[in-house]
Parts: structure tokens; C-alpha cells; sequence
């Protein structure tokens, strides 16, 4: 199949997704015609309410949960802080937070400011990773006192796609009585995931990841885990999370679960051999590039390629010039000029790192656009060196 000429070939996905059509389709009736309060006591209202329900089955379906443990938020950093500092404030006397070096800024970011945040002095401890960006579970076991409220980890990077042993570090945190976080955002629709087999207490998701809108996302919470609410107010979500619902994107969000159920197979199929051929052709045609991350060990749609002696700002301009989409790292951190945290915490050299470009793929990519960024990229990265001052053909 070949690309129209003036075609966006969209591989920024871990930024944000398009809206499925089908996604869009079940949310329009809530913008026009549904638009009752949930809450409210007359039938018309009444039924917005069940739908919404629908919805939080729909998403306790995907997640392996139940619908009770569902809680609608904002955003995946709307939920990540809800679960912190709820945990932090069910044991006000456990000063300590455990996390990684490579978290979103959601996660890395509230850390690093809860004196300000919360009044109390809190230790946080950052796991380390290594070049391939794997923990070290003998670290993470050490790591784990008395003192500990909380753990936070990532079920998957966002900016390299390495998947973290959850299963195994969310039991270890059990054994001792911790609570047990983590920011799945990445990983919701991409891989497998049963939360009733797992002793994970609490778990992250956002909408936009997965095909459904902006503004909404969901906090997991594990029956009978103890629990303090973010935002206060009214009834909402069973007193969790006050304020009236966002009801049109709730029900795309449910619609978005079951199509990311659907599609499961093809992330894990079509979309990886994609991003492999994708990856592989890069690193063949590019003199001095090199993949980010661990080679299996990922979720099937990143690619994090790293371009020595150029930068990424410039890559992703040139790019732009050809419609094709992707990242130098976090959409979050986009902003800096710094390199991306996570690589600086793999040991990945400055030249490097300043050049690393995040391809994220979905299930509407297809092998002509893999093909058209192949055909493009080897063309971009020379003329970008015969620039540089520290590009002489080495």
C-alpha cells in the first residue's frame, strides 16, 4: 500500500493515542443528547449513571479486577498522587517511599517535592537501573524497612518500554506489609494484566494511552486496602474522588478497554514484528546507532534508537519535515534541553543520549510506514552529522 503524499505517519503513541472511531461513536451521545448529572434522582439522570457503571465494568474487565475497585480520575498524574499520598497518610508514621531513577514525572516529580507537599520530611529511595534498564531485585529487597509507606514503580517505561517484574516485587512488598503502587499507564492495552492474581494495592491507568480521550483516567484500588481521598467534596466514585464525572470520556475510556481486550493479540503480533523491522532497519542503516533498553524485555510497540553526535530536537524537526511523528523522550520533559533522566540512569553516554528518538507504535501503524521512516531516517541522521562539530566519520 502506498502513502498518500502529504500522509502523517503517527509513531508518537506513548505521547497519546488518536481516539478509535468506535471510541468516538460511543462518547458522542453523552456530549448531546446523555447529558443528565449521574448523581441525579430522576430517570434521566438515572441512566447516565448506569452507564458510567457499564463503564467502570468495562475497565475492571481489561484490568482483571472488580468494578467496586475502579475510581475515575483526570489522569494517570492525577492518579499516581492520589495513591502516594493516600498511603502516606494511612501510616503518617512511616516516613519512607520507595521508587526507581527512570519513573514519569508524575511519580519522580511529587517525590521529590512532598516536603513542600505534605509538611513532612520524608527518604525516598531511587532503585537504580542497569544499560539495559532492568532493577535489581537483591537492591529492591534491601531497599524495603519498616519505615516504608509505600512503593512506587512503573509497570512499564514510557520512554524505553522496558517492562518491570511487578508480580514479583509487588509480592515481596506484601510479605512486609507495604502498600504497593504502580503507574501502568504504558502498560494498560499492550500487555496482559489480572490485578486478582496480584498483590498490587494500587494501579494507574490514562485514557489518552489507549485510544480514548484526554482528561480522563482510573485509580485501582484493592478491596479493603485503606484509603484517603485527593480531592474532597461530594459523593462521587463512593466518596473517592469528589466532583462531577466526566461522563462522556468515562464511557470512551470503557469502549477503549474493550477494544484494547480485541487487540491485544495484534499489539503482541503485527505491532511488534513492526517495531522490530522498524528497529532493526535503523540500527543496519545507520552508522553508530544503538537500541535503549532491554531487547525483549519491552512492551511490543517501543523503540527507543539512540543517534550518536546529533541532537534529538533536530532529528524530530527534520522528521517533522517528512510528517513523521515521534519523540526525544518523555512528552512530559519534552520542554528541557536536559537529556531524558531515564537514559542518564542507564549509563548511556551524553553523545547519545542527546540524540535517542522514541518510536511508539499502535495497532493503526502500518509496514508502508515502517518502510517510508526507513527509507527517510539514514538520509536525516547524515546530513544532521556532516554538521556536527563532533561528527568527522568515526
Amino acid at each position: 500500500m502506498e502513502l498518500h503524499h502529504d500522509a502523517v505517519i503517527y509513531m508518537d503513541n506513548n505521547a497519546t493515542t488518536r481516539i478509535a472511531p468506535e471510541v468516538l461513536e460511543a462518547m458522542m451521545p453523552f456530549l448531546a443528547d446523555y447529558y443528565g448529572n449521574p448523581s441525579s434522582m430522576h430517570t434521566f439522570g438515572g441512566q447516565v449513571g448506569q452507564a458510567v457503571e457499564r463503564a467502570r465494568t468495562q475497565v475492571a474487565n481489561l484490568l482483571g479486577a472488580e468494578p467496586g475497585e475502579i475510581t475515575f480520575t483526570s489522569c494517570g498524574t492525577e492518579s499516581d498522587s492520589t495513591a502516594i499520598l493516600s498511603a502516606l497518610q494511612t501510616f503518617p508514621e512511616k516516613r519512607h517511599i520507595v521508587t526507581t531513577r527512570v519513573e514519569h514525572p508524575a511519580v519522580k516529580n511529587l517525590c521529590e517535592n512532598l516536603d513542600r507537599l505534605t509538611g513532612h520530611k520524608h527518604r525516598v529511595t531511587r532503585l537504580k537501573v542497569d544499560a539495559e534498564g532492568m532493577l535489581d531485585l537483591d537492591e529492591y529487597e534491601e531497599a524495603l524497612t519498616e519505615d516504608t509507606a509505600i512503593v512506587s514503580v512503573m509497570w512499564a517505561n514510557n520512554e524505553t518500554g522496558v517492562i518491570f517484574p511487578i508480580a514479583r516485587m509487588a509480592k515481596m512488598a506484601r510479605e512486609r506489609g507495604i502498600l504497593f503502587h504502580t503507574d501502568a499507564v504504558q502498560a494498560v492495552g499492550k500487555v496482559p494484566i489480572s490485578l486478582r492474581d496480584l498483590d498490587v494495592d494500587f494501579l494507574s491507568l490514562s485514557g489518552h494511552k489507549l485510544h480514548a480521550p484526554k482528561g480522563v483516567g482510573v485509580l485501582y484500588v484493592r478491596r479493603g486496602t485503606m484509603f484517603v481521598p485527593f480531592l474532597t467534596g461530594g459523593h462521587q466514585e463512593k466518596g473517592r474522588r469528589g466532583g462531577t464525572e466526566n461522563v462522556a470520556s468515562i464511557i470512551a475510556l470503557g469502549k477503549a478497554c474493550d477494544l484494547a481486550a480485541e487487540r491485544m493479540e495484534d499489539e503482541n503480533t503485527r505491532v511488534r514484528a513492526l517495531r522490530d523491522k522498524l528497529e532493526a532497519g535503523l540500527l543496519a542503516t545507520v552508522p553508530r546507532s544503538m537500541r535503549n533498553g532491554h531487547k525483549t524485555e519491552r512492551l511490543p510497540n517501543t523503540s527507543n534508537v539512540s543517534f550518536e553526535f546529533v541532537e534529538g530536537e533536530a532529528i524530530l524537526l527534520h522528521m517533522n519535515r517528512h510528517n513523521i511523528c515521534a519523540s526525544s523522550g518523555s512528552a512530559c520533559t519534552s520542554g528541557s534541553l536536559e537529556p531524558s533522566h531515564v537514559l542518564r540512569a542507564m549509563g548511556v553516554p551524553f553523545t547519545a543520549a542527546h540524540g535517542s528518538i522514541r518510536f511508539s507504535l499502535s495497532s493503526y501503524n502500518t509496514e508502508a510506514e515502517v518502510d517510508f521512516v526507513l527509507a527517510k531516517m539514514p538520509g536525516i541522521i547524515e546530513s544532521l552529522r556532516q554538521m556536527s562539530p563532533f561528527w568527522k566519520g568515526n
